[in-house]
């Protein structure tokens, strides 16, 4: 068990045990410390002062931010998730892409893919996900199921930021039931070429009016429902594609999008993987992008904690300090249990997950991510309600002392819904962790 000497916060249950100097049983590495200091740095020079621009547009206006992250290693970062694949990292060396903070590529780890998470989404913006969110969801299928080739073809764009990318799988009537999905894709062949004809639409895809790219669900045989029809290609913004900005309540910068498809050619070249293991390739992902949910919201639980305790320490009332009020301290206390309880809970998980390959993980951890998934929007839910009523006024205002807290209440269904509903997720981690102890019962 190892030590690291940090400075503490002045305002408590700002920031995670490990980061006080607490002794941790996972942040034991100097890569850590190393990681975490120059994620806070990065986001204050690019999320946060860069952002400010595209939370006030409610869009990504220009390039500049997303090139310093290409520049910089985090979309490398964001893309490569919990471990540098060795082939992976060649393509990115040749490409001249390196890991943030000078990280090693045989270093990084589960840990790491936390920490940057963790300190990224300090900025409490949905600048973060406009930025990140479709890089790193849409280029998972690629990074563990595209060949040789594919890979050669389109990473390199992806890691230097030449070429953006997002996930698209969501449709009007397919959101947790991903079987469900119609996307048709006809293998058509013409003058002895082979192509897919896609025609369909997806709905809610984040960074979808940023992309170039799309990892697509598409449906290549059987009717809507049949799980064994679905494959997955990659769609380049061409011919027939279309996409149109979604107005939301959280996630403006996010840019949430419909993207229509109308007799899109796309090469067979572009299929991943195998045609109708589509399904199969979209939920390998899924712990991840679940675990990266967790991650955030965990952050912006502690980003409610800091500032609406630091409020209380200020704000006078009655001629007493708000933090002099039992009542207050209470709230707090409560807000503050489950905070620390769901760090326990996601540190526990990220050092399983290391301690496992990624199909050991989707198996013997897929219903507990489910269940934090769920849980830490729960937390979360509850943590911003509270500190808004405790900013009273100052809570509902956009701008100044509660500026934070109140973006984060707007965002809040971002973390609960998406990614798997929360009720959804609820029931998948109990009917996943009954398969692991054997078939007593059907449910």
């Amino acid at each position: 068990m190892s030590q690291i000497k940090l400075t503490k916060p002045t305002v408590p249950f700002s920031e995670a045990p490990w980061i006080q100097g607490l002794p941790s049983s996972i942040f034991t590495s100097p890569s850590h410390v190393q990681l975490r200091e120059w994620a806070r740095n990065f986001t204050d020079e690019v999320i946060v002062k860069i952002g400010a621009k595209y939370v006030e547009a409610g869009r990504i206006t220009d390039d500049e931010a997303y090139q310093r992250c290409a520049k910089d290693g985090v979309l490398f970062a964001f893309a490569t998730g919990v471990h540098v694949d060795p082939k992976i990292a060649k393509i990115a060396e040749r490409a001249g892409v390196s890991l943030p903070a000078g990280i090693k590529m045989d270093e990084w780890s589960n840990i790491h893919d936390y920490i940057i998470w963790d300190e990224l989404n300090r900025a409490a913006s949905a600048v973060m996900m406009g930025l990140l969110g479709g890089l790193t969801y849409g280029t998972g299928p690629l990074m563990h199921f595209c060949s040789d080739e594919q890979k050669e073809r389109w990473l390199p764009e992806i890691f230097s930021g030449k070429k953006r990318i997002c996930l698209a799988i969501t449709e009007p009537l397919a959101g947790s039931n991903v079987a469900n999905l119609s996307t048709e894709a006809k293998l058509i062949e013409e003058n002895g070429k082979k192509y897919y004809l896609v025609n369909g639409s997806k709905k809610w895809i984040t960074n979808g009016i940023y992309s170039d790219y799309f990892t697509t669900a598409v449906r290549t045989s059987g009717k809507a429902g049949d799980s064994s029809g679905i494959s997955l290609l990659l769609i380049p913004k061409g011919p027939g594609v279309t996409t149109k900005q979604m107005k939301m309540l959280p996630g403006g910068a996010s840019g949430t999008t419909i993207v229509e498809f109308d007799d899109v050619k796309v090469p067979v070249e572009n299929l991943i993987g195998k045609e109708g293991d589509g399904l199969r390739l979209v939920f390998f992902n899924f712990n991840h992008e679940r675990m990266t949910i967790a991650f955030t919201a965990l952050r912006l639980s502690r980003v409610c904690l800091e500032d609406a305790i630091a409020h209380t320490r200020r704000r006078e009332v009655f001629g007493k300090k708000l933090i002099e009020q039992p009542v207050v301290r209470y709230k707090i206390g409560h807000m503050a249990r489950e905070v620390e309880a769901l760090q326990a809970w996601v540190e526990s998980i990220v050092f399983q997950q290391m301690n496992l390959t990624i199909p050991q993980s989707n198996l013997l951890t897929g219903g507990t991510c489910a269940l934090l998934k769920a849980h830490a929007g729960i937390v979360l839910d509850h943590v911003v309600r509270e500190s808004l009523h405790l900013l009273g006024g100052m809570g509902l205002t956009v701008g100044g002392t509660g500026e934070r807290i109140e973006r984060i209440y707007r965002e809040v269904k971002g973390m609960t819904i998406p990614g798997g509903s929360e009720d959804v997720m609820l029931d998948l981690g109990v009917r996943q962790q009954l398969k692991l102890v054997g078939p007593q019962s059907k449910f």
